[in-house]
This record gives structure tokens, sequence and C-alpha cells, in this order.
């Protein structure tokens, strides 16, 4: 009998869609609840020690377990589940991996301050920032579609929720982050093609990714022709 499995999600965290991805990829059952971040309900907080989504709840022998943290989620996705591999096999090679996984990370940190941030200065700061770390995606990238090949991976699992962020910044702004990264270009868009990217949000997240940025007056939509 499948594990149950529960993943506890917000609308526009692009580490829940990683999760989301992973989870589709392998062909796997779960529910999604969706929760508000600006008004966390208690059995959340109880069972989420950052109080960040996503959390992926998996029943077991002893109860419910929660399991936190974005990477960790996948992680135990590809550990448990059958389905395609998204990790490589090779020791060397999935360590590789994992740390492109974390650099994702670090790039959605500069992100989240670019489109939050309301001075031209930081605005600014953070586009560099973001275009020069996808300076290195590009060098590390190799003939495609995906970014070990053929076969697609955690890490595509982590690129596409940022990539999907440029689906919407670019009505209001060219950001010349990728001008000069064809690989990039392609990958971005094979990634798009992709139905577990796809489905990994709602019909309403570009409208709901909108408010949000006219919420915290973001700069980039001053930048707007």
């Amino acid at each position: 009998m499948p594990v149950p499995l529960k993943l506890i999600s917000h609308k526009l965290c692009p580490y829940v869609q990683r999760a989301v991805i992973a989870l589709t990829e392998k062909g796997v059952a779960f529910e999604r609840i969706d929760i508000d971040l600006s008004n966390k309900p208690d059995w959340f907080l109880k069972i989420s020690p950052l109080g960040k989504v996503p959390v992926l709840s998996v029943g077991s022998d002893a109860g419910e377990v929660a399991l936190f943290e974005s990477n960790v989620i996948c992680e135990y996705i590809e550990d448990t589940q059958g389905g395609i591999k998204l990790h490589p096999q090779d020791p060397l090679e999935r360590a590789q991996h994992r740390a492109w996984m974390e650099f994702g990370s670090a790039i959605l940190s500069d992100l989240w301050g670019l489109e939050t941030t309301a001075d031209a200065a930081i605005f600014e700061s953070k586009r560099q920032a973001v275009a020069a770390k996808f300076a290195r995606v590009e060098a590390a990238l190799g003939s495609g579609p995906f970014f070990r090949g053929e076969s697609f991976s955690l890490v595509d699992a982590v690129f596409a929720p940022i990539f999907r962020y440029f689906d919407v910044f670019d009505e209001f702004v060219d950001l010349a982050v990728f001008a000069e990264r064809p690989r990039v270009r392609k990958w971005r868009s094979e990634l798009a093609k992709r139905p577990s990217v796809q489905a990994a949000v709602g019909s309403d997240y570009p409208k709901l990714l909108r408010a949000f940025l006219v919420r915290h007056d973001a700069h980039l939509l001053k930048r707007a022709a």
C-alpha cells in the first residue's frame, strides 16, 4: 500500500514547486494543502519548526512524520519512490547535482530581494547578482535539453520555478539576465514545456505574482516601459 503523502504548500512558493515537480515526475499521488503564510494555522506551526513551506507529511506506522526544507523533501522522494531516477547514480555526479541545487537556492535568494525591493540601487545590485550567477550556469550547461542532457533531474526541478518568475517579470521589463546566455534560454524553454513543470502551479499564478509585486511596491514595476 502506498505511503500517504500530504504536501503543505503556498501558491507562490518556488520551493514548493520543486517538490510538486519531483512528485509528479515520479508519478506519486499526494494531497496538496495550500495555506496563507500571512496567517499561518496553529497546526502548521506545530509541524514546521521554521514556519516555512513546503512541509511533506508522511504517514508511517508511528503516525505522521513532517519533513521540512525542499531539498530534503526532494531527496526523500528520490530515495523512497519509484519511477524515473532524478539523481545520477555516480556519487561524484550526484554530489555535483546537489551543489547546483544549492546554487539554485542562492539565485532564489537574490530574486527575493529583486522582486520585493522598492529601492532602485538594491534592485540593480540584485539584478546584476542574478545575471552573474546565470553566467556560471551557462558555463555548466551542455547541449541539453536538460541540465544533464537527455535526463530530467532534480536540478531541473529546482531551476524551473526560477524561470517561471521571469515569465511574469518579462511582462514589465527585460532584465537582460539571459541576453548572452543561449544555453540557459534553451533550457528555460524546454523546462516550460515539461508537464510536471506546468502542473506545479495553478492558472492563477501570474495574477497572484503580479499582485505580490504591487503589494511590495516593487521597483521592477516602475521599470516597465
